[in-house]
């Protein structure tokens, strides 16, 4: 059989796969480390993590050999019975982030819809909020997944347009805008559940709010009687430099999300974590997923929470991070326009120069041996592994200067 070209490889997934993607035009069959190699042998440095999924690095040897080691003796029994594994992974988990439950689902909308259901059971059954007068403030410019209720929440047309009809029950407010917060929970705070943000926007674009908006925002909710979730789905697990991004303030979220990283980028886990009074709101047969808190998915995530601490990602992540702004910042080109982020969640706000944008700027990033994607057209987010070390963050920033002079 002749050897596939990458063009013909893309051209395979353009003929039989939906069209709801647009790939960086490159094919990957490698990854190790911070490091990703094409099908024609070319390394790269990977600047996405997919998505901050594979803060442990790609194919984590201690993560893979429990994904191997599990799959071998079981992979799953659903929920209709117990297995030996979910106990140890539900006790790891709470006690890691200090809950007393968890609610284990597979992705992060899955997590993020697991949330919403026990914020508006909890309104009806603890708050005595009417059935169908409850309410969930979110924010604009948010990205919590892409099932018909959190497009609801949606204000960006790509994810919500023609979609109809969205699910009811939201109030959508200004991101990092804790007047705005205080205003609707003023008016309407009788029949709010919660309210429901990002700490950073990630597909926003590295939208990091002002110090003190997640604290403020936090105090708002416990006036109001209002549950605080957080989706720290992007933005937990060591990235922004702290285990949680909420840690930087100090706020303990009543419902916290979780996901990507939950397993280093292995295997799809997530999950819901709260205290009793808002977890046991929901009994036996009234939520779950065949899937999820499945073996493997147990042995996968305590493994990926302990490479966290074993290797001390959280210090290297915030150690890095300043280094790598601080370098982006002395690049001095027209096309960079604002360095942004926190910890290794970063982002540089591409001006369009001499016809050339962001997609550009990323394609040749991709020909100068480092994968960035840009969202939203204009910003380019730069999140690799946390285990990268600082010669290789000094390596990359000299690439991206490189690129930026080539324009």
């Amino acid at each position: 059989m002749a050897q596939l070209t990458p063009q013909d490889y893309m051209a395979r997934e353009d003929k039989y796969g939906a069209h709801n993607y647009h790939p960086l035009p490159v094919v990957l069959e490698k990854g190790e480390g911070v490091y990703m190699w094409d099908v024609e042998g070319k390394k790269y440095y990977d600047f996405l993590s997919a998505y901050s999924a594979v803060n442990q690095g790609h194919c984590h040897p201690k993560i893979i050999n429990a994904l191997i080691e599990q799959s071998k003796k079981l992979t799953l029994t659903s929920r209709a019975f117990y297995n030996n594994v979910l106990g140890e992974f539900e006790e790891y988990v709470t006690k890691y982030f200090g809950y007393d439950k968890v609610l284990p689902m597979n992705t992060g909308a899955e997590a993020d819809e697991t949330a919403l259901k026990l914020a508006r059971r909890w309104g009806v059954k603890k708050k005595g909020i009417a059935n169908d007068d409850v309410k969930i403030i979110c924010c604009e410019g948010n990205f919590h997944g892409r099932t018909i209720t959190i497009v609801s929440m949606s204000n960006d047309p790509d994810s919500f347009a023609n979609y109809g009809p969205l699910t009811p029950g939201f109030i959508r407010i200004p991101y990092n805008d804790t007047k705005a917060l205080e205003e609707v929970l003023e008016k309407h705070g009788k029949t709010v559940a919660g309210f429901l943000v990002e700490p950073i926007q990630g597909e926003a674009g590295v939208y990091v709010p002002d110090s003190g908006f997640l604290k403020k925002s936090y105090e708002l909710c416990k006036k109001h009687n209002v549950l605080f979730i957080a989706d720290e789905v992007q933005t937990g697990l060591a990235r922004t430099g702290k285990m949680l991004a909420c840690d930087h303030e100090g706020v303990r979220p009543d419902i916290l999300i979780l996901g990507k990283a939950l397993s280093g980028g292995v295997f799809p886990v997530s999950c819901a974590l709260a205290d009793d009074e808002i977890m046991l709101c929901i009994k036996p047969g009234e939520h779950g997923s065949t899937y999820g808190g499945n073996p493997v998915a147990g042995k996968v995530a305590i493994a990926a929470l302990e490479v966290l601490k074993e290797e001390n990602l959280c210090e290297n992540s915030e150690r890095l991070g300043e280094i790598f702004r601080a370098e982006l910042n002395k690049i001095n080109h027209p096309m960079k326009k604002i360095v942004r982020g926190k910890g290794l969640l970063n982002a540089i706000v591409i001006e369009p120069h001499k016809g050339k944008t962001a997609w550009d700027f990323c394609l040749a990033l991709k020909e100068n041996g480092l994968l960035a994607k840009p969202t939203h057209e204009h910003i380019v987010r730069f999140a690799p592994p946390l285990i990268i070390n600082e010669a290789q963050i000094r390596e990359c920033v000299a690439i991206i200067e490189k690129t930026f002079n080539q324009f």
